[in-house]
């Protein structure tokens, strides 16, 4: 007779959305339900470093951009020390900058943006030094599980070309999805990025 397993059988698992923005940004969607709101400023008028604009867009394989898409980003600090008890570096930590923010696209343009600042080099657990990046998580209505990929600076060449994380891409045509493009706008610098889902473009996600 067979036996009875010993686990719980897995629940069914649902796309974050369409209701997303109320629930993780109720701000953007016109609700003050939290007595602090996360939000795609991750500056202080005393945070040190190169002050940023990250704006991009999230596209879906037919080259439309999602309007509903949620995007998380967590990085370094200017000297390469992220503000969290695991890291151990001796980078000096920034008390100024909590290197966590989150924002909704557009729901006209899908258009993302967050104000930061450009991460400094960190090094990894092995001692390996690491490009200046910003670690992306990707929620939207879709999308079973959080999809996580890297955004890499256009003007750190020499760096991007070091990266052991970027080298373990195999196809170097690929890693030009990871870079976000350099550019200065009203007096700002502004990276631009384009995150497609699908399609030959499609970006590198990784399995974290």
């Amino acid at each position: 007779m067979p036996q009875p397993l010993n686990y719980l059988k897995e629940t069914a698992s649902q796309t974050a959305g369409p209701y997303v923005h109320i629930g993780l940004i109720p701000a953007m969607a016109g609700f003050d339900i939290f007595e602090k709101n996360f939000s795609n400023v991750l500056v202080t008028p005393n945070t040190k470093g190169e002050r940023i604009t990250l704006e991009g867009r999230v596209l879906d394989g037919a080259g439309s951009p999602l309007r509903d898409v949620l995007l998380e980003i967590w990085q370094a600090n200017a000297a390469g020390r992220y503000n969290h008890p695991a890291d151990r570096s001796v980078a000096a930590l920034e008390q100024e900058f909590r290197g966590w923010g989150r924002a909704g696209s557009d729901f006209d343009s899908g258009l993302v943006t967050f104000e930061t600042i450009k991460p400094g080099a960190i090094t990894d657990k092995t001692g390996r030094k690491c490009a200046p990046h910003v670690n992306v998580w990707i929620v939207a209505r879709g999308i079973n599980i959080g999809l996580n990929t890297r955004l890499y600076f256009s003007d750190e060449e020499a760096a991007n070309a070091a990266d052991p994380v970027l080298n373990l891409i195999e196809q170097p045509a690929r890693r030009s999805t990871l870079i976000a493009k350099r550019s200065e706008r009203a007096g700002k610098v502004v990276y631009s990025f384009t995150i497609n889902l699908q399609g030959p473009e499609e970006t590198v996600f990784f399995d974290v």
